[in-house]
């Protein structure tokens, strides 16, 4: 006779190693002229503002920015996205000017980024979601 199978169940709290933040810079002026390397250094300084020279070191990627709209993507582990946020949200000048960097969307998976499933659009047309729930 065989023995019944044993049931083993596995459980991936978060499979991914990396979080991704999309973030944008609100300078007080606003019409700023800023580089991709001026924008990933402005966020190593507001770590060594806030965690010294080994926040400085701290590991991130600036995955993707727009110079026009002072966006970007960033890649970061899951251990040190909390510092990472919390530095972006504490930073508060840039060459003297008052800014301030909005996180607009963190998500463990870069693909979830890509959209915003709170405004969908159809040609011209902006539908928010709760007018697609009411539709549907």
């Amino acid at each position: 006779m065989e023995e019944p199978s044993k049931f083993e169940q596995y459980v991936y709290k978060n499979a991914s190693v990396y979080h991704y933040m999309k973030i944008s810079l609100v300078l007080e002026n606003g019409n700023k002229y800023i580089t991709d390397a001026q924008f990933k250094q402005l966020i190593i300084c507001g770590l060594k503002d806030l965690y010294g020279e080994v926040g400085a070191s701290f590991p991130f990627d600036l995955l993707k920015f727009d110079e026009n709209e002072l966006t970007g993507i960033l890649r970061v582990n899951n251990s040190g996205l909390v510092k990472l946020w919390s530095a972006l949200t504490l930073l508060g000048s840039y060459q003297n000017e008052a800014c301030a960097f909005r996180v607009t969307q963190v998500s463990p998976f870069l693909l979830a980024l890509s959209g915003n499933s709170r405004e969908l659009r159809f040609g011209d047309q902006l539908i928010c979601r709760a007018q697609v729930a009411l539709r549907g």
